[in-house]
């Protein structure tokens, strides 16, 4: 399976609400336009609210989207908070077996597979190993036993985030004659992945962000602080042109959220991801959930999302502000 690079996933995602079906027609030609022009914008259909999902690197970023969809394509929009998109990996290994054996309308379904999970490092990803031996599964079902683990990943097993970075090995099963296909293996791999990922100490990885911020000397203390009670850490201090460069690294949940000294904007870009926290925990059970789950996880196809309390204000709407060309960064889209 092929993954996005670190630093080209997104980190971010919008929903787009609309009021009539017309406009989702609108809406989802108007996506298909934005997706011709940038191949990056995969946007994904909602569940039962029928909502349309945005992903993205920035707010930004969908901010800019969001525009212009209203702006060049005239549709109506009403935009939600952006929301951190989180991911799920393994800390150890793990082995589970997957069996389907099915009578359904009288036609029979079987497969039985062994698989074996192991944590690697992101820049292997996602590795599929087969070490079936001596023909015990027919080569023809590999492939789906690959996809149903491949489609399990998707939605993880703590909270419907991705998974990532897991070596999956299939190292023994069975089959029947006649009662094996494709669709059964699919349907058994998937089942074996989900039962040896609850078993390897499965966690949330949150996206953490770079930041390099200027302070004079007497702001010091209240930015240090600041970026403390945010989760953050200071890398590095230097002076340029009179002023103090604080360089520190802070989870993307945090600058969504208010400070205790006011709004305090942080220009950030991606740096990589680390195990998530929940703060108020004194541990963490077996799995590994307890002191790694998010506040408040919701699931979705893909990745998992976790409501700000407040919407940050990007780098590029700082400028404009500055420059008083201040703009509202979310909301409803209808006008202009």
């Amino acid at each position: 399976m092929s993954e996005p690079r670190d630093d080209l996933r997104p980190i971010l995602s919008v929903s787009l609400g609309y009021k009539t079906d017309s406009l989702l027609v609108n809406l989802q030609l108007a996506l298909s336009n934005l997706a011709k022009q940038d191949p990056m914008l995969k946007p994904q259909l909602g569940s039962a609210d029928g909502q349309i999902t945005l992903l993205g690197m920035s707010e930004a970023e969908l901010e800019s989207l969001c525009e212009r969809i209203s702006n060049d394509y005239k549709v109506e929009i009403e935009a939600g908070t952006p929301q951190v998109l989180y991911l799920e990996t393994i800390r150890k290994e793990a082995e589970a077996e997957g069996k389907y054996i099915r009578q359904t309308g009288g036609c029979a379904n079987y497969a039985h597979c062994k698989i074996r999970l192991s944590p690697n490092d992101s820049s292997i990803g996602y590795e599929f190993v087969n070490n079936i031996q001596n023909g015990v599964i027919p080569s023809q079902f590999i492939a789906s036993i690959d996809e149903g683990i491949r489609e399990a990943m998707d939605g993880g097993v703590l909270a419907g985030c991705a998974m990532v970075n897991v070596t999956a090995t299939l190292y023994d099963g069975s089959y029947h004659q006649t009662d094996s296909n494709e669709m059964a293996y699919k349907i058994a791999a998937s089942i074996a992945f989900k039962e040896a990922a609850r078993k390897a100490h499965p966690i949330l990885l949150e996206p953490i962000m770079s930041a390099e911020i200027f302070a004079p000397e007497e702001f010091m203390g209240i930015v240090i602080a600041d970026v403390n009670n945010r989760r953050g850490r200071i890398k590095s201090i230097e002076s340029r042109d009179g002023s103090q460069v604080i360089h520190a690294i802070v989870p993307l949940s945090e600058t969504l959220s208010s400070s205790l000294y006011g709004q305090v904007h942080y220009p950030t870009r991606f740096s990589h991801y680390e195990p998530a926290f929940r703060g108020g925990d004194a541990g963490e059970n077996e799995a590994g959930v307890t002191a790694n789950r998010p506040r408040t996880p919701t699931s979705g196809s893909r990745h998992a999302a976790v409501r700000p309390e407040e919407q940050f204000e990007s780098s590029d709407a700082i400028g404009r502000r500055r420059d008083g060309h201040g703009s509202e960064p979310f909301g409803n889209l209808a006008e202009g």
